[in-house]
This record gives C-alpha cells, structure tokens and sequence, in this order.
C-alpha cells in the first residue's frame, strides 16, 4: 500500500526569538532549521534566499502579504550588510512597512529586542 506522504514548506506557527545563528542556519523554540528564515507575526517560514542572491519583490512576497500585521522589517543581509534594492523599499513603503536592512547577526538581535518589546516586526533572515 503506498502512503501519500506531503512535504510541506517549513513553518513554526507562533513567534519566538533566535536562539543562535551561524553555520548555514537557525536555532529556535528547541528546534534547528538549516537555510535563511521569515519570521512573521503567523509564523517562522524557510525562505529560499542565500547571501549573494538578488534581494526582489518577489522574495518577500510572503512579507508583503501580511503588511497589516507588520511595521518593522528587519532584513539580515548575510555577513555582509547591503543596501535593498529602490522597487523593493518601495513596495514595502507602500504597505506600511519601514525596513532596515543589516549583517545577519545585528539583525537577529534586533529582532529578539523587538519581540520582547511586543513590537510589531518580521524579519527576513539570509542564513550564514
């Protein structure tokens, strides 16, 4: 009997801080998740970006989807802090959202300060 078996995008449905970073991943809610992350108000998502790749509209499609939820956008850039692209900032302008792009690392702090702050962010995390 074959069993239909489903892969799912990763996703943690809540909020929680990061634990650690580094080695091509994240640590938390005492789970480990290899590759960059969203973390959004409906939860944490695997997101198909490494350090290097074009940082696009499109890539954060799942951040301007939930734009009412979200005012602050924190955008660890890798090892590396780079500027967001123009079209990008401003299709996160449109929505609300101010963005402050950032090394990784920065990035994570931030975001677990913001959180405990009940602050509403998401953070869009490139793995280093």
């Amino acid at each position: 009997m074959a069993r239909n078996i489903e892969i799912r995008d990763a996703h943690f449905p809540g909020r929680a801080v990061i634990d650690s970073y580094g080695n091509g991943g994240f640590r938390f809610a005492d789970m480990s998740h290899r590759g960059s992350l969203i973390c959004l108000p409906s939860g944490i998502y695997g997101w198909d970006l490494s350090e290097g790749d074009a940082l696009t509209v499109d890539a954060f499609a799942r951040i301007l989807a939930e734009a009412g939820d979200v005012e602050f956008l924190l955008v660890g850039t890798g090892k590396d802090i780079r500027p967001l692209p123009a079209p990008l900032k401003a299709a996160l302008r449109a929505k609300g959202i101010s963005s402050d792009p950032m090394g990784t690392g920065a990035a994570v702090r931030t975001y677990n300060i913001m959180l405990g702050e009940q602050r509403p962010v998401a953070a869009a995390f490139i793995a280093v």
